[in-house]
């Protein structure tokens, strides 16, 4: 499973979290009656969640786990209340009684997800430098943690972490001592409250965000693409057993100069934990130009060097946009191939051409977007 480390101001707050089992990330208001870009990332990263997916905390330099999410009538994350996700302030006293967090202090905690202890949240933190060093090749996204509620690592960083904080506080393992209170009693509470009006849909957002059969942000659109992906087995752009978005694709370097792949993802062999393909999903509003084909095949050159070692045959890759002129898939054509050697005893010389072409429409009648491949 996937991972999450939120980024919390305190140990109260910390502590708070941990009692109840349970996060949201406390947003700003819509402006002008509209999400904003950074509004719309924190939606798209809670669509990605799972039951069983990690859970880690960062406080001033300090790492704590672990837990992981659990499945609450049966879902782990939900909007707040009803129509949570509409870019509006509501009043409190007309939704009281349907918010999961129920403070009037909580009308900006818009999404909210559901963990455990697992097997607990150690007191005795680790700092991050630590991190870092105990596995420097597998710990990635934790490099990228800048300005940012949370963030969302894959497997292998997880597995990490984990080792990390378990060899740090192994005799306290088993044991209430030295690790952090957790109350079962608010999980309990809430299989009354939650119902079907609670599930996070993401229709709002795409709403709000829709210009005739486009949408304004980039980002809105990988709302529904992480969302699509996340929810179904099959899809266009085929089946991933795990994605996220917003995922270094550069060297370590400025944050802020960092390449970042729009959607990332890979899947298994059925009934095994092999890796066997790996996703990039490059995304435009509006209608491709000639240079998001380089861009993207710099991402492909990307996974293959950081995660498929050389083996392109791996990767399948997608660029989703409202429309592609004809200079733009004739471009395509002519540059999106990549000849590499396959096996050694025999070497085979394969090429590499996988780069499909999706355009989006937004669908009036169902509130989603529909996808057709050029």
């Amino acid at each position: 499973m996937a991972g999450y480390i939120f980024t919390l101001d305190s140990l109260d707050s910390l502590k708070s979290c941990i009692k109840k089992g349970c996060y949201s990330t406390n947003l700003s208001a819509p402006k002008n009656g509209l999400w904003m870009i950074h509004h719309e990332g924190t939606f798209a990263d809670y669509c990605g969640m799972k039951p069983g997916d990690s859970v880690y905390f960062f406080i001033d330099r300090m790492i704590y786990g672990r837990g992981e999410m659990v499945d609450i009538e049966g879902d782990c994350k939900y909007m707040n209340y009803p129509r949570a996700l509409w870019p509006s302030f509501p009043e409190f006293k007309n939704i009281k009684d349907e918010m999961l967090l129920d403070d009037e202090s909580n009308l900006c905690n818009r999404c909210v997800c559901f963990f455990k202890p697992s097997p607990g949240f150690f007191e005795n933190g680790i700092d991050m430098d630590d991190m870092l060093a105990s596995n420097p090749q597998k710990i990635r996204m934790l490099r990228t943690l800048w300005k940012l509620s949370f963030i969302k690592v894959d497997e292998e960083e997880d597995q990490a972490l984990r080792d990390a904080i378990l060899k740090r506080n192994e005799a306290s393992i088993g044991s209430s001592v030295d690790c952090f209170n957790h109350d079962s009693a608010f999980h309990e509470s809430l299989s009354s409250k939650v119902s079907s009006r609670h599930s996070l849909s993401v229709k709002d957002v795409l709403f709000s965000c829709k210009d005739g059969s486009k949408l304004r942000h980039e980002m809105a659109i990988e709302v529904a693409v992480m969302d699509m992906l996340s929810r179904c087995k099959e899809s266009i752009f085929g089946r991933w057993d795990y994605v996220s978005h917003q995922v270094a694709a550069s060297p370590f370097k400025p944050i802020d100069y960092m390449d970042k792949m729009d959607v990332f993802g890979y899947r298994k062999i059925e009934g095994f934990g092999t890796i066997s393909k790996y996703l990039t999903i490059e995304i435009k509003k509006d209608a491709a130009k000639k240079d998001v084909i380089n861009q993207t095949m710099k991402y492909v050159d990307w996974i293959n060097q950081e995660y498929a070692y050389g083996d392109y045959s791996m990767i399948e890759a997608f660029i989703l946009a409202s429309d592609f002129p004809e200079h733009v898939v004739k471009y395509r054509d002519e540059v999106c191939a990549r000849n590499y050697m396959k096996g050694r005893r025999p070497a085979i010389s394969e090429t590499w051409t996988n780069l499909k072409l999706i355009k989006y429409k937004y669908n009036e009648l169902t509130g989603m977007l529909d996808f057709e491949q050029l």
